[in-house]
């Protein structure tokens, strides 16, 4: 990868829904300096998120530009095109520099009988037990095994290199940081489908950076990990192995790391990530940390006056429309609606209520998951309302990129990369 783009060791994705907030999350990663580990930000804002908020990628790379500007950063940064596929790529193509080819919708979709004859005479390596050093027992593949999972992701790999060349053919070749997103789908790959998967991505001469596998458990949007932890720390490290060996023996990017998906408030993990971290010396892309929108409305219902009157309105029009806000995202939320205050109990609340019930502290007894989760797909209402909320952002800028910063420093940056508690008592 000499002269190509390259992604540091530890970065972390943070969104911006709204472009207000980039000054406010770099000096996160500036904390981060500042006691002793690098954490690159990675600005990332999906298709979808685009379309609903009414904005372009341009904006988001400007946005990150000026904040990087503004507060004299000189390590690197990037913005990342977040779930592209060949359909959305080319409004990412010139403001973007990081690339999350999700292909996981094609997974399942069968392979041209061919060509997994193809792969699997190419790979005689894999008809033997597969020795993995940090995994005690070969990694055992049957003819059987090899052929159906083949069968089951080639496709899905061959269209990631469609989309790949389609990139490289507009920015070139080392000029952007590709990641391959394979965490939308049913089940957990296993270390040895990990492994079929890292061989044909090396077949597709993709130069993969990061690749974000499925981890057993559910990651719901900004609240804490549901599922066994001590599973998700064995699969974790398991997958850090076959990296190892994956990139030793085919060529991939020696700077490959996992990337885990919807990352933020996955408290329950992060210690057992940052432990796996420091004992193998491998790195990771925590993506989407932070919940930044949350932090915003957070910083409204702290300033109080006008600015808090929206922060209800903002709920009641979840409420209202939560049937369709939700239905996107139906797979990764679980909001109870028996724990939904009604909007006419949230009129009554004061600041200290309303953010108690938002911010994810699991000591406080006022913390309302399903309030946060409602709230955290209920972006779209404040979209609507235009320059009424942007100026609201503007005006209340010092309380909101408080909240922000510390949200995404101490809850998020110290303990996966520097190992300290989320949380005190």
């Amino acid at each position: 990868m000499s002269g190509s783009l390259r992604l540091a060791k530890y970065s972390i994705g943070v969104g911006d829904r709204f472009a207000h907030q980039a000054k406010a999350q770099l000096q996160a990663c500036i904390e981060a300096g500042k006691a002793g580990v690098e954490v690159i930000p990675v600005w990332n804002k999906s298709n979808r998120e685009h379309n609903i908020i009414g904005s372009e990628p341009a904006a988001t790379r400007a946005a990150a530009d000026a904040a990087v500007k503004a507060l004299h950063w000189t390590r690197p940064y990037h913005c990342d095109a977040d779930h592209i596929n060949l359909t959305t790529v080319d409004r990412f193509l010139a403001p973007c520099d990081f690339y999350t080819i999700d292909v996981a919708d094609a997974i399942g979709t069968p392979a041209e009988p061919l060509n997994i004859d193809a792969f699997i005479a190419g790979h005689p390596e894999l008809h033997e037990p597969v020795k993995v050093e940090g995994i005690a027992e070969p990694l055992s593949i049957s003819a059987g095994y090899l052929r159906s999972t083949a069968a089951k992701y080639l496709a899905a790999v061959e269209q990631a290199g469609q989309i790949y060349r389609k990139i490289e053919a507009s920015k070139g070749a080392g000029a952007f940081i590709t990641e391959v997103s394979m965490d939308e789908t049913d089940s957990p790959q296993t270390p040895s489908e990990l492994l079929i998967i890292l061989a044909a991505i090396a077949d597709e001469k993709i130069p993969i950076q990061t690749i974000a596998p499925k981890f057993t458990g559910r990651f719901n949007k900004g609240v804490d990990y549901v599922g066994d932890v001590g599973q998700f720390e064995r699969e974790f490290s398991l997958d850090i192995a076959v990296i190892a060996y994956a990139v030793k023996h085919y060529g991939l990017p020696e700077n490959l790391k996992l990337s885990v998906h919807s990352g933020s408030d996955k408290f329950s993990i992060y210690k057992p990530i940052h432990d796996t971290l420091k004992r193998t010396g491998a790195g990771v892309h925590l993506k989407t940390a932070g919940t930044t929108w949350l932090e915003e409305l957070i910083g409204l219902a702290e300033s109080g006056g006008e600015a808090l009157v929206v922060a209800k309105e903002i709920y009641a029009e979840a409420y209202a429309h939560r049937e369709e806000l939700c239905a996107p995202y139906a797979t990764v939320i679980d909001i109870h609606p028996a724990q939904l205050p009604s909007p006419e109990e949230v009129n009554g609340w004061s600041s200290e209520q309303y953010t108690s019930a938002l911010r994810h502290d699991p000591r406080s007894a006022a913390y309302n998951s399903s309030f946060r989760q409602l709230l955290h797909v209920g972006f779209k209402v404040a979209a609507k309302m235009g320059n009424a909320y942007l100026n609201l952002l503007s005006e209340n800028e010092p309380v909101i990129a408080k909240n922000v910063t510390d949200n995404l420093y101490t809850r998020h940056i110290a303990p996966v990369f520097l190992g300290l508690p989320a949380f005190t008592r």
